[in-house]
């Protein structure tokens, strides 16, 4: 017989914290209070019997059991999320039901801040965003699927909505402080740990552009959300992809550090299966989508 899981809400709780970065935002996004979320937390450490924050740092960081649950509840979650949008592809009626799978960078930085706009013409259309770790894959329910790469897959109609830029991003005031203290070589990077070969690393970056090899003890991170808010934060510089950093430079929320850029031969494409019926919700998020990119709307100029 398998170990007593704890309650869903304390498995949501410790989520919701590791994905928005703060107890008090994890607060505002479940719509409790702060001294709540704390006391969850606490109610499931005391469950699983052990730390699963290092309080002693600021902000807090993960402890080695804190990292194991959060593999197992980032893969739980999504795939009860999974299911869910099973489900719901069995009971909504097309015509009126979109679902779009892309990565959760993707989701969070580039499609979602422009999600009103389709909505204010489209208000009787329901667009279900699921975020995948990896690379999105056609399952039952998806209609559309958001992906970085050549464009040469087998499975549905790509077309390119955009190119790919790279840059090295942080905040304002790191900016400032690494500039004084010896540029990128010394500065902390933050890298984003990925089983994608096709996604650049800071080692690639450095090489491909002919900059010293960094040596300063760097910070890792399990998704790109996670780690644009600690260069939100102040904790170092990130590999800033224009899609889904761009608008957070184009708000002076983050900076350009340098003027080297890197521009991959991968790019964004819009994929649809070859064999679904299209519905007119389908069809015009399609459009839509494809229109940012082809617009000029989908990436800065410049980042």
């Amino acid at each position: 017989m398998g170990a007593r899981l704890p309650p869903l809400r304390l498995l949501t709780v410790f989520e919701t914290v590791l994905r928005t970065g703060s107890v008090q935002k994890a607060a505002s996004d479940l719509n409790v209070t702060q001294p709540a979320v704390s006391q969850a937390l606490k109610t499931l450490e005391d469950y699983v019997g052990t730390r699963l924050l290092d309080r002693s740092k600021r902000p807090a960081t993960l402890t080695e059991a804190g990292r194991i649950l959060q593999a197992g509840v980032s893969e739980g979650l999504g795939r009860i999320a999974e299911a869910f949008v099973q489900i719901r592809s069995l009971q909504n009626a097309a015509e009126q039901s979109v679902t779009v799978a892309c990565s959760v960078g993707t989701a969070t930085y580039w499609l979602m801040p422009r999600l009103a706009d389709f909505y204010s013409e489209h208000q009787n259309i329901a667009v279900n965003v699921l975020t995948t770790a990896g690379a999105p894959e056609f399952q039952p329910g998806v209609d559309l699927v958001i992906r970085y790469g050549t464009g040469r897959w087998t499975d549905g109609r790509s077309v390119k909505l955009f190119d790919e830029r790279v840059v090295p991003v942080c905040s304002p005031l790191v900016a400032k402080r690494i500039e004084a203290e010896g540029g990128l070589s010394t500065a902390t990077l933050l890298h984003v740990r990925s089983d994608d070969n096709s996604w650049l690393t800071w080692k690639d970056y450095l090489s491909l552009n002919g900059l010293p090899e960094n040596r300063a003890l760097g910070r890792y991170f399990t998704n790109y959300v996670q780690a644009t808010q600690a260069a939100l934060s102040g904790q170092g510089v990130l590999l800033g992809w224009e899609s889904n950093a761009g608008d957070l430079v184009r708000e002076g929320r983050l900076v350009v550090f340098g003027e080297t850029a890197y521009y991959p031969k991968e790019a964004f494409f819009l994929v649809s299966p070859t064999t679904s019926e299209r519905g007119e919700a389908v069809r015009l998020l399609t459009e839509w989508i494809i229109g940012l990119g082809n617009g000029g709307n989908g990436v800065g100029a410049s980042a």
